[in-house]
C-alpha cells in the first residue's frame, strides 16, 4: 500500500491584552501589551522559527522535491513578526520561496467567526489570502479553519468560497469507526475533500515526545516509521486505496513546547529521509492530496462541530462555560455597530475593526476555560492570567471601551455576569 504523508504546521500568535482595568474605560484605548507580545514573539523566533525554518530548508535542499511541508500562518503572527522580529518574516519568506512549501488559508485573526458570523468569516478568509499573498506567497486551494473546527455548515461555507479541500480533525465521533488514514468528502459539500489529522501520531510528536513517563519514550525517527509501516499494512487489509497520513500540529512544537534538549530537532532532521527510504511512502502537500482524492469516496456528516482541542475534540475549549459564552456574545454583537461606524468614518472605522478582530482571536476565550484535569493543565500552560475570571474581566473591560468608541452602550457588557 502506498502512503501519502502530509506535514502541516500552524503558526499563530495572538495580540495579548494588558491588564486593562474598568476605571480606564472611556479614557485609555491602548488594549494590547506591546512588551509581552514582543518578548514572546522574539523568544519563539529564536527557539522555534529560525532554527526550524533552517532545518526544513536544509532538508528540502538535500532531499529535493520528494520532501514537502505545509503551513498556515495567521495575520496576527505575520503582523507581530513585522513589528518585533522582521528576521522571522524574512526566514519564512526564504523558506516559502525555496520551494517544497505550500501555504493554507484560514481566518486572518484565528477567530471563531465560522461559528458566529458568516460575513465576518468570509471577510477574514479574504483578508488572510490577501496578506499572505503580499508577504509570503499565494495560498493554495485548501482551507484549515481555526483549531480545525469543522461541521456540515462550515464545510458548506468553505466550499462556497471555492476551496477544494479542508483539513479536519480525525475525531473518533466523526469517523465512526472508519479509518483516519484516508481522505473523505462531506455529504453537505461533495466537492470538498476532507483531509483528516491522524491525532494519535500527531500528538506523539506535539505532546508526548518529551514525556519520560510515556512508554514509547524516547521516540526515534526509525521507530516512528516502523509505526507507519504497521499502519499501512493494516490499512491495506481493509482498503485497496492509497493511504493518507495527516500529521498536523502547532509549529511551536519544535523548540518552544518541546525544547531543543529533548531531541525534537534531531528527530525532525532524521524523519524525512527515514520516511522516504520506505517503498511506497511519499510526502504530499494538502492540494496534492486533494487532487488524489476520488470523486466517489466515503462521505462525512457532522451536525455539531469537531476540533483538535482537548479530550472532547469539540468547541467547549472556547464556549463551554457561561463566561466564555457571555464574552463571545458581547464580542460578535459589536459587528453591526462597527460596520455602521466604518460607513460613517472609514479611516477610524477600519482602525476599530482591526482592534475588534484582534479581540476575536480564539485565544482570549480559551484563557477563560474552567476545565479541569488534563485539559485544564494545557489551558493553564498557555494562559497569562491568574484565573479564567481574570481573563474574562480584562476582556470585557476592553469590549466596554470599544463599544463606547463605536457608539454603543458599554453598560450592556458588564465585567461580571450574574452567577459567574
Amino acid at each position: 500500500m502506498e502512503l501519502d504523508v502530509c506535514f502541516y504546521f500552524q503558526v499563530h500568535q495572538p495580540w495579548r491584552l494588558r491588564a486593562y482595568r474598568y476605571a480606564e474605560v472611556g479614557s485609555r484605548h491602548d488594549y494590547f501589551d506591546e512588551e509581552v507580545n514582543a518578548r514572546i514573539l522574539r523568544r519563539v523566533t529564536e527557539k522555534c522559527y529560525l532554527p526550524m525554518n533552517e532545518l526544513l530548508a536544509e532538508r528540502i535542499r538535500t532531499l529535493g522535491p520528494a520532501f514537502r511541508v505545509s503551513f498556515s500562518i495567521t495575520v496576527t503572527a505575520l503582523e507581530q513578526m513585522q513589528a518585533y522580529a522582521p528576521e522571522a518574516l524574512a526566514s519564512f519568506r526564504r523558506l516559502v520561496a525555496g520551494g517544497g512549501v505550500e501555504l493554507l488559508t484560514e481566518t486572518s485573526h484565528h477567530s471563531l467567526a465560522a461559528l458566529y458570523s458568516a460575513p465576518e468569516f468570509a471577510a477574514q478568509v479574504q483578508l488572510h489570502r490577501a496578506v499572505c499573498a503580499r508577504l509570503l506567497g499565494v495560498p493554495g486551494n485548501v482551507f484549515r479553519n481555526t483549531e480545525l473546527i469543522t461541521s456540515d455548515a462550515i464545510a458548506s461555507r468553505v466550499a462556497a468560497l471555492d476551496f477544494r479541500g479542508i483539513c479536519i480533525e480525525g475525531a473518533d465521533r466523526l469517523l465512526r469507526g472508519r479509518s483516519a488514514l484516508r481522505p473523505y468528502r462531506f455529504a453537505a459539500a461533495p466537492g470538498l475533500a476532507a483531509l483528516p489529522r491522524y491525532y494519535r501520531l500527531s500528538d506523539d510528536i506535539a505532546f508526548r515526545f518529551s514525556d519520560r513517563d510515556w512508554q514509547e519514550w524516547p521516540l526515534t525517527a526509525d521507530r516512528f516509521v516502523q509505526w507507519l509501516d504497521a499502519l499501512a499494512q493494516t490499512e491495506a487489509e481493509h482498503s485497496p486505496d492509497n493511504g493518507f497520513l495527516g500529521l498536523f500540529m502547532d509549529y511551536e512544537t519544535f523548540g518552544e513546547h518541546q525544547w531543543a534538549g529533548t531531541g525534537i530537532f534531531e528527530f525532525m532532521r532524521a524523519l524525512p529521509a527515514a520516511v522516504l527510504a520506505r517503498p511506497g511512502f511519499r510526502f504530499v502537500t494538502p492540494s496534492e492530496a486533494v487532487a488524489r482524492t476520488p470523486a466517489q469516496t466515503d462521505v462525512l456528516e457532522l451536525a455539531t462541530p469537531v476540533s483538535w482541542a482537548d479530550l472532547e475534540r469539540d468547541t467547549t475549549a472556547w464556549n463551554g462555560n457561561r463566561i466564555q459564552q457571555s464574552a463571545l456574545q458581547a464580542a460578535f454583537a459589536l459587528e453591526p455597530m462597527l460596520l455602521r461606524h466604518q460607513a460613517a468614518d472609514p479611516e477610524e472605522g477600519a482602525k476599530l475593526i482591526e482592534e475588534w478582530r484582534r479581540l476575536l482571536s480564539s485565544d482570549h476565550v480559551y484563557y477563560m476555560s474552567t476545565k479541569h484535569w488534563a485539559d485544564g493543565d494545557v489551558h493553564k500552560y498557555f494562559s497569562p492570567y491568574e484565573s479564567p475570571y481574570d481573563a474574562y474581566i480584562t476582556y470585557m473591560n476592553v469590549l466596554a471601551d470599544l463599544t463606547d468608541r463605536c457608539g454603543g452602550n458599554s453598560r450592556r457588557n458588564p465585567a461580571k455576569p450574574e452567577g459567574a
